[in-house]
């Protein structure tokens, strides 16, 4: 790393031209940015990106501040554990116009979906729940222009790793042709109908119509594959709903079945979920589905907003779609949105 930290110091030395000010900034550890960017350009040329992909995504590239400060102002872990209702977010999030667009994108491709879900296992609402939540199905996929916001992100230092990484998975994208406008999305990466970062996409983006790209930024197939290999990887078991609606007695105590599961990755999202029992256990406790789901399925109980409110059994495929965003507000609008599209 130090020889080519000389070698990248080296090659900007006395430039020919005067260098944007912005340019010349330095990240936390003192490090200018151009000279960061000869290192990035290095790690992506050794793992196999071309010259002309190279040269064209980093093109005047300058850090954007902007994008820094959207990073530094995200939240971090909450010391309070009270949770804003669940009640209010589904209200906000499945809400007419979300349902009829699901709807209208499902009518519209019902063959698509169907195929999808024979080849994934699937089903065609939640594929469609979930480019309705990510991007208001195709309608708000973001601006940034991901190789600036990526190599901002991985200069700057507090992420350095994770976004390098990115950066040259994108350089690797713009290599099989897709060009740098195309190459847009949120200020931390996320691109495309189903929102994927680069590593996701070189991983689990699919061919949905057999054209030999996997284009998730305006095929509607390939999108939808997308996201069903997405979940097909994370575990979903196609014989099973997400959740179902429970009947719970008015005196039951759900503090007594609290999980004592805790994610690595999001330490609260397990937080008000119950330990996972099966059909018949629970209904031995009083507790039962609103629709029918096999006695040994094992499901944990969840009542968001307290006794007396709605609540439901959800099985593992619920645990699938905290895989895409490790929220349980996010999770539960996906499947009720996935119920609404095709009742």
């Amino acid at each position: 790393m130090a020889v080519l930290l000389l070698a990248a110091v080296a090659m900007l030395g006395a430039p020919p031209t005067p260098v944007p000010a912005s340019a010349q900034a330095v990240s936390r550890d003192g490090l200018p940015f151009d000279a960061y960017l000869e290192l990035l350009k290095a790690r992506a040329r050794a793992e196999g990106v071309s010259e002309d992909t190279i040269a064209r995504m980093t093109a005047g590239l300058t850090p954007n501040d902007r994008v820094i400060r959207l990073d530094q102002n995200q939240p971090g872990t909450a010391t309070s554990r009270g949770y804003p209702p669940m009640s209010g977010y589904i209200g906000t999030h499945v809400d007419a116009a979300r349902i009829g667009g699901g709807r209208a994108v499902y009518s519209a491709n019902r063959d698509i979906l169907a195929r999808i879900e024979r080849q994934y296992g699937v089903p065609g609402p939640i594929i469609v729940a979930i480019f309705g939540h990510e991007t208001s199905y195709g309608q708000v996929k973001g601006d940034f222009d991901l190789a600036r916001s990526l190599a901002t992100l991985a200069w700057e230092g507090r992420r350095r790793e994770l976004f390098a990484g990115e950066f040259v998975a994108l350089m690797k994208i713009a290599d099989k042709g897709y060009d740098r406008s195309q190459l847009v999305g949120s200020y931390a990466g996320a691109m495309g109908n189903p929102q994927f970062l680069p590593s996701v996409y070189l991983r689990l983006a699919r061919d949905g119509d057999g054209d030999g790209r996997a284009d998730i930024f305006g095929n509607r197939a390939d999108t939808f594959a997308s996201i069903a290999n997405y979940f097909r990887d994370a575990g979903w078991r196609s014989a099973e709903p997400w959740g179902v609606r429970a009947s719970v007695p008015a005196a039951f105590d759900i503090t007594a079945y609290r999980t004592k599961l805790v994610s690595p990755v999001c330490p609260r999202v397990h937080e008000r979920l119950s330990r996972w029992m099966t059909v018949a256990e629970w209904r031995a406790q009083g507790v039962a589905a609103q629709r029918g789901l096999p006695d040994d399925t094992m499901v944990s109980l969840f009542q968001p907003d307290g006794p007396g409110t709605p609540a439901w059994l959800l099985t593992g495929n619920y645990r699938v779609i905290l895989e895409y965003n490790c929220s349980s507000y996010y999770a539960m609008s996906v499947g009720l949105l996935a119920d609404e599209i095709v009742n």
